[in-house]
């Protein structure tokens, strides 16, 4: 089938992922400056979240850009990944809230760390789908980033329990990475 209505699904998951985040950001009820400062974790969580879900969006768009079509294994791949992605709001109000305990921060790590192995998990599928001369797989190449991300929010997630401020600077360092413009998708299909 066709990837339209999974582009647009997609895209409407992550839009209401968005707009559930934003809407745990509670407004003070003082005009004072001051009132800010208990809501820099929340804020900060939130930035982070915020970066991560554009992150997904942009890296999903390109990763869909490489095939024409979509088998049912890629579908409920997606599922997998946009259920993992919906915990976002969940886990990032819970840090934020608690600000930065080890618990929250912990499960945090767990749902990025399956956000990205169900990331792996899809991009597998569309090469394999896609035969011995994937698009995909060509543009991907080794691919150190998509492999070097888990293992980091593993290491982060495990660091919890010693340090919640290592793990969060440990996921910090991934959507660094990740925000640094990845053109291999774009280089490749560039020359079709």
């Amino acid at each position: 089938m066709g990837k339209g209505r999974l582009e647009a699904f997609s895209d409407g998951v992550l839009a209401i992922i968005i707009t559930i985040m934003v809407l745990e950001l509670k407004v003070p009820h003082s005009a004072d400056v001051n009132s800010l400062i208990p809501l820099i974790p929340v804020l900060l969580s939130y930035v982070l979240s915020f970066v991560y879900v554009g992150i997904y969006w942009n890296n999903h768009h390109h990763l869909l850009q490489t095939c024409q079509k979509v088998t049912g294994s890629i579908l409920w791949a997606n599922l997998h990944l946009l259920f993992w992605l919906s915990l976002f709001p969940f886990t990032t109000a819970w840090m934020g809230e608690n600000h930065f305990a080890a618990i929250p921060t912990m499960a945090y790590g767990v749902v990025l760390l399956m956000a990205a192995i169900a990331y792996i998990l899809i991009q597998y599928l569309i090469i394999v789908s896609q035969g011995a001369n994937s698009l995909l797989k060509r543009a991907v190449g080794s691919d150190w980033k998509g492999k070097s991300s888990p293992l980091i929010y593993l290491i982060a997630t495990l660091s919890t329990f010693w340090s919640p401020w290592l793990a969060q600077g440990l996921y910090v360092l991934v959507a660094l990475l990740w925000l640094v413009p990845d053109r291999r998708i774009e280089n490749v299909m560039s020359e079709y």
